[in-house]
């Protein structure tokens, strides 16, 4: 049976990819923040204690791997790490780190891929640079979800829409090419002598609704041309496949990824954020259907729940930030309110800041349980049928993203 099997977004969760925020995160200034894809910078030893909650729950229910772990793993072979240490540096720009990097063992080496090469300033240029580091620390990568996704039994590599995430793809594709857990089939479009031009597309765009139905946004992180490679994919196959493309606003920096607007809960329920997925307005939606290996319709369709529901996925939507008030709809969306992760069908985690998401959720029958009961062995799981584990998030989602951003599942029941 093969290490990945990913066929839907709520299948029970069989293995997941974390990487904790490390040094990497304080690495930043308010300087270059903006530069590293946030708007504020974050204190370490605040989010790690949030981040703890989600990786003691993981742990406690699922095999979790840490991303660090398998990196120096895979860095043990000197061909592997020679291959992906000549990457990095020629990708950015430094072939004169090679050979001070190969010199390091995985254990080093493995730190100064994520967190960063210091800056050495041994010549006049690099004494009146502003720069700190030479390569860049890998400020995003505790948002496991984006380098990555597995798509049934293989992954898609992404091309990140920023280069300074460039090297968080270099590291999974390497992590799922050799290391003796996975070695699956990897597809990267950067690999693709036809994959020119404007294409970027991230795991947080990509929502795997069913064997024959994907959900994919289209915005600042995914364009067009992502979409498009993604179609090529899956003409490959025999079988019908259904592409649902959901168009994004290009600010705010909350609307960066689909599932901050929209994620799968149950096999009939989903989260919406509702002005902009079910109220009507300027951003399309267009269902792609593939047949026989080739493109057969593009059309708009109302909206995502309907295009399901004529799929053949009914899905019951609930509300981020509840149904009552445009504000607070617009304050938990921002606070990552939409996005949930499931590790089985009903069975959800997610920020408990956002109360009336949870409140919403409630009332729809789920039983919110806060983390620390679950982890001190207070809730006994197997007798609720629908319920949301809930963290905190007060400094995580400060840096853009949720529990499902910050998770990289490659394995969960058909």
């Amino acid at each position: 049976m093969s290490a990945i099997q990913v066929y839907s977004e709520v299948g029970d969760l069989e293995g997941v990819i974390l990487h904790p925020p490390g040094p990497e995160v304080e690495n930043m200034t308010p300087k270059n923040a903006e530069r590293s894809l946030y708007s504020d910078i974050l204190n370490l030893s605040v989010a790690r204690r949030e981040y703890n909650q989600l990786e003691c729950l993981l742990q406690a229910l699922v095999p979790t791997f840490r991303v660090m772990d398998l990196l120096k793993d895979i860095l043990r072979s000197s061909e592997i790490r020679e291959k992906i240490v000549k990457k990095a540096c020629y990708n950015e720009g430094h072939p004169e780190l090679i050979d001070a990097l190969l010199d390091l063992n995985e254990k080093h080496l493995a730190k100064q891929l994520v967190q960063g090469v210091p800056l050495e300033r041994t010549t006049l240029t690099e004494y009146l640079s502003n720069e700190h580091f030479s390569l860049r620390p890998l400020h995003n990568f505790f948002f496991a979800r984006d380098a990555s996704v597995a798509i049934g039994d293989r992954v898609l590599i992404s091309r990140m829409a920023n280069k300074v995430r460039d090297r968080e793809a270099l590291i999974m594709q390497a992590i799922f090419d050799y290391h003796p857990c996975f070695r699956v089939q990897t597809i990267n479009p950067t690999d693709e002598s036809s994959s020119k031009g404007n294409i970027s597309i991230e795991g947080g765009d990509l929502i795997i609704a069913s064997e024959n139905i994907t959900l994919a946004g289209i915005g600042t992180r995914t364009t067009s041309g992502g979409i498009d490679f993604l179609v090529k994919l899956f003409s490959g196959q025999k079988e019908k496949h259904h592409i649902l493309v959901q168009e994004l606003p290009s600010s705010l920096e909350s609307f960066i990824h689909l599932d901050m607007v929209f994620t799968l809960l149950d096999h009939d329920t989903c989260m919406v954020f509702e002005p902009l997925i079910l109220q009507s307005n300027k951003y399309q939606t267009i269902q792609i259907d593939i047949e026989n290996s080739r493109v057969v319709s593009i059309k708009n369709v109302e909206n995502l729940v309907k295009a399901l529901a004529s799929l053949g996925m009914d899905m019951k939507p609930t509300y981020c930030g509840g149904q009552n008030d445009s504000m607070t709809q617009e304050r938990e969306q921002w606070h990552s309110g939409a996005n949930f992760f499931a590790i089985g069908p009903g069975k959800l985690i997610g920020y408990n800041r956002n109360i009336h998401t949870l409140e919403n959720l409630h009332q729809s029958g789920y039983e919110i349980i806060k983390s620390r009961d679950m982890i001190d062995g207070n809730v006994d799981l197997s007798s609720i049928q629908k319920y949301v584990l809930t963290i905190d998030g007060t400094e995580l989602s400060r840096g853009g993203g949720g529990v499902r951003c910050m998770t990289m599942p490659f394995k969960r029941k058909r």
